[in-house]
């Protein structure tokens, strides 16, 4: 949902004349992204559900550029709402998808991880990136298929500096830079190219022979592209990736989902730095080379989103500091000085205390045109009892 709002935004900036009206769809993307979040059932590798930084990344992205459209529309009120949830994914990305326990790379505890795995039928599941473990179907029989989530890493990250919610020299996301350079990173005759992730299953045979279910996962010449975009924004030279790129085509000038990253097999026609027997074109791939080339020309990654730049790495005075609590995600704790936001799908009166019910307040929801509403509780720096509440249906007169 999140891709066809900043496909609506991108195509509302260059001014191009559509035969709808794109709002509609706009705000019912909006409105999913946050009733069903922040869990992803699937992340961009289609294989595992949770907390994952490039779902994070784009959700972050579309939700800004929504809160654009609504606003423009008239309705601040949406429009605040859209942003205060971003806010709240944006402050959750570190303590939900960064190791403080990493082993990878000596010296580099701190970086982020591929998925924090969490099941999105468990509205309590655990959010620690320290836990967890990686199921990955794709590895052959008899061989490990279960990992420590800590230790399982991709370049997912790089979209928190590619839409302009992280800057490219944060210290994670430097450090996390090194350790997919160390873990992922494969040398072409060609140029450099990324794995998708450590110990992935999905390529060709360790012989050359074609993927069959399991198989060892290649290299990806979209990734180089990705990593371009990210020495683009550092300030670093990008010439290297395009040549590679432009290395990893076929004869016929078609880019590959994976190329062959080991010594040449000729009996089965597997050379290093050229396709293997994946999908081939992959437009992904030909989409990222043709966004490199844009991006070179303009001097700026082509997908940087200048207001969530402005949102998130400056002074940050619009950032709404929140905790959200729904049914689908009942957290446990809020920090001191924190707003708590109570969201449900219906409309409700919210019966609580802040004081072990010595004292009970009853608060109305307030409803948005997302379907979605909710109650803001404020916690103060003092705050030492639980926070205590209870659900008044108002429109089927029961409690919860």
């Amino acid at each position: 949902m999140a891709f066809p709002i900043l496909l609506a935004w991108l195509l509302y900036q260059q001014k191009t004349c559509l035969k709808f009206d794109i709002y509609p769809m706009v705000l019912r993307a909006a409105g999913y992204l946050i009733r069903n979040g922040p869990v992803t059932q699937q992340e961009r590798w289609e294989e595992n559900s949770g907390y994952s930084p490039s779902t994070l990344a784009s959700n972050i992205a579309a939700l800004i550029c929504a809160a654009q459209f609504v606003r423009q529309h008239g309705d601040e009120a949406t429009a605040k709402f859209i942003e205060e949830y971003a806010d709240f994914l944006e402050s959750h990305i570190e303590a939900w998808t960064v190791t403080t326990e990493g082993t990878l790379v000596p010296g580099i505890k701190r970086h982020y991880i591929r998925i924090t795995p969490s099941d999105i039928n468990n509205p309590q599941a655990d959010d620690n990136p320290n836990q967890g473990t990686v199921f990955i179907t794709s590895q052959p029989a008899g061989e490990p298929a279960e990992f420590p989530a800590k230790e399982i890493v991709d370049g997912g990250f790089l979209q928190l500096v590619r839409y302009g919610i992280r800057k490219p020299d944060d210290p994670i996301i430097v450090d996390s830079v090194k350790v997919i350079d160390a873990v992922l990173k494969v040398d072409t005759p060609v140029g450099p190219c990324w794995h998708r992730y450590n110990h992935d299953g999905y390529g060709q045979q360790k012989d050359g022979n074609p993927y069959v279910g399991s198989g060892k996962g290649r290299a990806w010449p979209l990734l180089a592209g990705e990593r371009g975009h990210y020495e683009l924004a550092a300030g670093g030279d990008v010439k290297t990736y395009i040549k590679a790129m432009e290395g990893f085509a076929s004869d016929t000038c078609l880019l590959p989902e994976q190329v062959w990253d080991e010594a040449d097999i000729p009996d089965v026609y597997m050379f290093l730095g050229k396709p293997t027997g994946s999908a081939m074109p992959l437009m992904w791939a030909h989409a990222e080379y043709i966004k490199l080339l844009r991006s070179t020309h303009d001097g700026q990654v082509f997908d940087f989103i200048p207001e969530v730049a402005n949102r998130y790495l400056g002074e940050r005075k619009q950032c709404k500091s929140l905790e959200i609590w729904k049914f689908n995600r009942q957290v446990d704790k809020v920090k001191k000085g924190q707003t708590l936001r109570i969201d449900a799908l219906a409309s409700f009166q919210l019966h609580w205390s802040d004081d072990n019910w010595q004292t009970v307040k009853d608060t109305p929801s307030t409803s948005t045109k997302l379907g979605v509403n909710f109650v803001d509780i404020s916690v103060s720096d003092n705050q030492q009892q639980p926070i205590s509440f209870t659900f008044f249906w108002i429109e089927s007169n029961k409690w919860e």
